[in-house]
């Protein structure tokens, strides 16, 4: 599904906070997409946990190399990430029961997200999270 599947109040219950985001794929470089929009939503409020085994932290908080590695329960996984390395981490953020997966503009795995729905997690594909955070917010939803 897409954000355009899920109603602006699907959205907002998704992210209203305090959550917890892992966000897979987080660079430590300030100059990437991925820093950019975590920096962002970490100052809205959300506890940010970087997911990558190349970093040890980012944004000032400890990296982790898996999502089965991040000691704490995570609300959305976040992932920047290619489509083609999107089904293992589906599989991580089923394990941890995880209950959201969001993946960011341009990232689309059909396969990988109908069995994260079948395992009873929600699904946003080719969607900024950042995007859907400033339009709720413009809105009054959050």
């Amino acid at each position: 599904m897409t954000a355009a599947d899920l109603s602006w109040d699907d959205v907002a219950r998704i992210l209203r906070p305090p959550k917890t985001i892992a966000v897979v794929g987080l660079s430590d470089n300030p100059d990437r997409e991925s820093h950019e929009i975590a920096s962002y939503l970490q100052e809205q409020g959300y506890k940010i946990i970087p997911v990558n085994p190349t970093i040890s932290e980012a944004l000032g908080e400890k990296a982790y190399p898996s999502l089965r590695d991040v000691p704490e329960r995570v609300d959305i996984v976040q992932i920047f990430r290619r489509s083609e390395h999107v089904p293992p981490i589906v599989e991580e953020a089923i394990a941890i029961r995880a209950p959201v997966v969001w993946m960011q503009s341009g990232i689309v795995n059909e396969e990988a997200a109908a069995h994260a729905e079948g395992a009873g997690l929600v699904v946003v594909m080719d969607a900024c999270l950042r995007s859907a955070h400033r339009a709720l917010r413009a809105s009054g939803r959050l």
